[in-house]
C-alpha cells in the first residue's frame, strides 16, 4: 500500500478542560463529510465523547482518534482530554503526534491545563498552531490570549487572523494573509461562508497587523527576508512558506480564531493543518537504540527501512485487547509476526484497523506515517517498540506519571472478589497511571490514580463496564520519604540458604538528595575495580530495593544519595544474593539514623473569582496550609495562584461554592513532593 506521505498530517486537538477541543473537532469531521451530524459535547452526542462516562460529564476523559480527508491530504486526528486527572492520555498521544493543535478561550485566556500540555509538547519538539475559540461569549478578548500565549507560554504567537467583534457580539473573522474578510451562514450550520471586502472600521488594526505578520515570517528564511526588505510585502505563497518552515521548526506559532460552537473560523483551521503542520516525512527520522549492539540508530518514513512502530496507547474492547500503534519507518501487516523489541519477544498482528472513535474500518497493511489500531498484541504494553524481527530497534518509552491519591476498595459479594483483581488488572494495562496494591498486613486493596475524578471513572467503569460492584473507603493521599541528615550503617549477612552459604558485608552511608532527584547511588572506582561492577550492581539493587518501603510508614524514600563505603575484606566468598541482602538491611538502618521525614504532595491551585470575594477565598486557602504564589485581576474577577497539599484540598469544590455563592472556579494539577510540615 504506497501512499504520498507528504499528503500525511498526524495531529491532536489539545487544551484546557471545557476550551473547546471536542466541540472543534465534531466541526471538522462535519466539514470534510466524516459525519453527516454535529453532535454536542453538551448534551452528550459529541463523536469523539463516546464512552458513557464522557457523555454524561460532559468532559474528554480518554483520547479517541479518527481519520478524514481533506483536499486530497489524509488527516490523522486525535482529540485529548483537558482534564489534569487525564494527563497520561495527553502524554502518549503527543509522543507520536507530528502536530498540534492547541485550543485557547478567548474568555479565559492561558489556563493551567494550556500550560502542562503545551509543555509536554515542547518536551516532544511538536509544532503548534493555535485556535483562540468562544469569541462568542461575553468578555472574549483576542488580542489578551494572544499576549497570554507570550507571557505564560514563552511561545511565540503569529496571529495570521483577527476577529470582526461589534462590541460583546464576533461577526466573522479578517485573513490576513489574503487581506479579506470570511464571514459564515448561521442557517447552513457554518457549511457556507463568503469572502467579502474588510470593513472600513476594521481595515487600519487589519494593515497593522498583516505588518507584524510579515515581520515575523520574513526572519523565518533569508530569501523571504532578503525579498521583504526589498519590496516591504511578501505574497501569498511565501508567507504560507515562511510559516510553515517557522512552524515546523517550532520557532512560531500561527495564530487562527473563531467559535466552534457557532460553527464560525473552523474550515481554516483545517487548511492551516494542512499549510502549517508537519507530513511524517518532515520530521526528523525517529532515533533509537539497536538492542542487539546498543548502538543509537535512525529509522525514517521513506525508502525501504524495516518496520518500527510505537505501541503508546492499549485499550480494552468488549473484553479484547487492542493496541494503538504508530508507524514510523515500513509497513505494518495484518495475520503477520512482529517483534516487541522492548520485551524481547515475538507477538502476532491478527488485523487491523483504521479508527473514527469507537468504529473500526479493517485493512490489511498501513505504511509509514499511519496510526492504526492492532489487534492480537497478547504481551505488548504502553510504550513498547515493534519492528521487523531481523532489525529490532528500542524507541526511547513515555514519562509515566506518580499517582498522587489512593483509595481502599473491598468488594460485595464474593463473586465481585473474583472478578475484581483481574478486573484491575485489564484497567491498569490501559491506563499506566492508574496502580493498585494489595497490603500484606492488612490485605486491604488499595487503588491509586492522579486525582479525585480519575479515581471515580475507574469505580464507575468497574461497575458499568465489568459489572464489579465494590465498596470504597475515604480517599487517601500517596505520601513519599526521605532523609533530613546524613546515616551510616554497616551489616554482615551470613547464612544458608536452600543448601547454599551466601555472604555480603557492606558498608553504606545515605544523605539527603536535591528535591526531585530519586535515589543517586555512588559506588568509588577502586570499589568497582576490586569487586566488578557485577558485585556492585548486586549492592545497588538491594539499595534500591530498600527505599521502596521506608522506615516512617512504609512509603517509597525517594530524593536520597546513598554511598558504598566499603565492602569486607573477604571479596571472593561473597555472592550477589548475600550483597543485595546486606546492602537492603544496611540501607534501611541508615536511614532510620538519617532523621527520616514524610513528604507530601503539594498541587498548584488556581482559582478564578469576583473581587469580592478574593479576601475569604485567600484566608480559605491560608487555613489549608496554602502558599500563596500570586493575585491578579482579570477583567472583573480575580486570579489567585497559590500552592496547597492535596491532604487539605479534599471537598474543596464545595466549600469554595459556599464561599463565593458559587460564582467561583478552581483548577488544581500536581506540583511536586514536599516535607510535611
Amino acid at each position: 500500500m504506497t501512499k504520498n506521505l507528504a499528503k500525511i498530517r498526524n495531529i491532536g486537538i489539545m487544551a484546557h478542560i471545557d476550551a473547546g477541543k471536542t466541540t472543534l473537532t465534531e466541526r471538522i469531521l462535519f466539514y470534510t463529510k466524516r459525519i453527516h451530524k454535529i453532535g454536542e459535547v453538551d448534551d452528550g452526542s459529541a463523536t469523539m465523547d463516546f464512552m458513557p462516562q464522557e457523555q454524561e460529564r460532559g468532559i474528554t476523559i480518554t483520547s479517541a482518534a479518527t481519520t478524514f480527508d481533506w483536499k486530497g491530504y489524509e488527516v490523522h486526528l486525535i482529540d485529548t482530554p483537558g482534564h489534569v486527572d487525564f494527563t497520561i492520555e495527553v502524554e502518549r498521544s503527543l509522543r507520536v503526534l507530528d502536530g498540534v493543535v492547541a485550543v485557547i478561550c478567548a474568555v479565559g485566556g492561558v489556563e493551567p491545563q494550556t500550560e502542562t500540555v503545551w509543555h509536554q509538547a515542547e518536551r516532544y519538539k511538536v509544532p503548534r498552531m493555535a485556535f483562540v475559540n468562544k469569541l462568542d461569549r461575553i468578555g472574549a478578548d483576542f488580542h489578551r490570549a494572544v499576549s497570554m500565549m507570550k507571557e505564560r507560554l514563552g511561545a511565540h504567537p503569529v496571529p495570521v487572523q483577527i476577529p470582526m467583534m461589534a462590541v460583546d457580539e464576533f461577526l466573522g473573522v479578517i485573513d490576513l494573509i489574503r487581506m479579506r474578510g470570511i464571514i459564515w451562514d448561521a442557517s447552513s450550520q457554518g457549511s457556507d461562508f463568503e469572502y467579502i471586502e474588510i470593513p472600513s472600521q476594521y481595515l487600519e488594526e487589519a494593515q497593522r497587523a498583516r505588518q507584524t505578520m510579515l515581520e515575523s515570517v520574513a526572519e523565518m528564511d533569508e530569501e523571504l527576508l532578503e525579498h521583504y526588505l526589498e519590496h516591504d510585502d511578501l505574497d501569498e505563497k511565501q508567507i504560507t512558506a515562511g510559516l510553515r518552515i517557522g512552524t515546523i521548526g517550532n520557532k512560531i506559532v500561527p495564530v487562527l480564531c473563531g467559535s466552534a460552537l457557532k460553527d464560525q473560523g473552523v474550515q481554516p483551521v483545517i487548511d492551516a493543518v494542512i499549510d502549517y503542520l508537519p507530513s511524517p516525512v518532515d520530521v526528523p527520522p525517529i532515533a533509537g537504540i539497536n538492542p542487539d549492539t546498543g548502538e543509537n540508530e535512525q529509522r525514517g518514513p521513506l525508502g525501504k527501512n524495516p518496520l518500527c512502530a510505537l505501541a503508546f496507547k492499549v485499550t480494552m474492547d468488549q473484553g479484547r485487547k487492542a493496541t494503538f500503534v504508530r508507524v514510523y519507518s515500513g509497513e505494518i501487516k495484518a495475520e503477520s509476526e512482529v517483534y516487541n523489541a522492548t520485551r524481547g519477544i515475538k507477538e502476532r498482528v491478527a488485523r487491523l484497523f483504521l479508527m473514527h472513535a469507537n468504529k473500526r474500518e479493517k485493512i490489511k497493511s498501513a505504511p509509514a506515517g499511519s496510526i492504526v489500531l492492532a489487534v492480537g498484541l497478547k504481551s505488548t504494553k504502553t510504550g513498547d517498540t515493534l519492528t521487523d524481527p531481523s532489525a529490532p530497534l528500542v524507541l526511547e518509552s513515555m514519562d509515566i506519571y506518580t499517582p498522587v491519591i489512593s483509595i481502599a476498595i473491598e468488594p460485595k459479594t464474593r463473586s465481585d472478589q473474583e472478578k475484581l483483581l483481574s478486573t484491575l488488572e485489564k484497567i491498569a494495562v490501559e491506563d499506566p497511571s492508574f496502580t493498585f496494591t494489595e497490603s500484606e498486613e492488612t490485605g486491604q486493596l488499595l487503588i491509586s490514580g492522579m486525582g479525585e475524578l480519575h479515581l471515580d471513572i475507574i469505580l464507575d467503569r468497574l461497575k458499568r463496564e465489568y459489572n464489579v460492584e465494590v465498596q470504597t473507603g475515604k480517599p487517601q493521599v500517596v505520601y513519599k520519604e526521605t532523609i533530613d541528615s546524613t546515616g551510616q550503617a554497616h551489616v554482615v549477612f551470613d547464612r544458608e540458604i536452600h543448601d547454599a552459604h551466601h555472604m555480603g558485608d557492606v558498608t553504606l552511608t545515605v544523605q539527603p538528595a536535591p528535591r526531585g532527584h530519586g535515589l543517586v547511588f555512588n559506588a568509588p572506582q577502586s570499589l568497582i575495580e576490586t569487586a566488578g561492577t557485577e558485585m556492585i550492581g548486586h549492592v545497588e539493587q538491594g539499595a534500591r530495593e530498600a527505599t521502596l518501603a521506608g522506615v516512617l510508614a512504609g512509603n517509597e524514600v525517594v530524593d536520597i544519595k546513598v554511598t558504598l563505603d566499603a565492602l569486607g575484606k573477604d571479596i571472593m566468598s561473597m555472592t550477589g544474593l548475600g550483597l543485595k541482602v546486606a546492602a537492603s538491611q544496611a540501607c534501611k538502618e541508615a536511614c532510620e539514623k538519617a532523621s527520616p521525614i514524610l513528604l507530601e504532595p503539594y498541587m498548584t491551585v488556581e482559582v478564578i473569582a469576583p473581587e469580592e470575594f478574593m479576601g475569604e477565598v485567600i484566608a480559605d486557602l491560608n487555613s489549608r496550609r496554602g502558599r500563596l504564589g500570586s493575585v491578579a485581576p482579570r477583567g472583573k474577577t480575580s486570579v489567585i495562584r497559590a500552592v496547597v497539599p492535596l491532604a487539605t484540598m479534599f471537598g474543596y469544590s464545595t466549600s469554595l461554592r459556599s464561599i463565593t455563592q458559587g460564582r467561583a472556579i478552581f483548577t488544581m494539577q500536581y506540583s511536586h513532593y514536599d516535607a510535611k510540615l
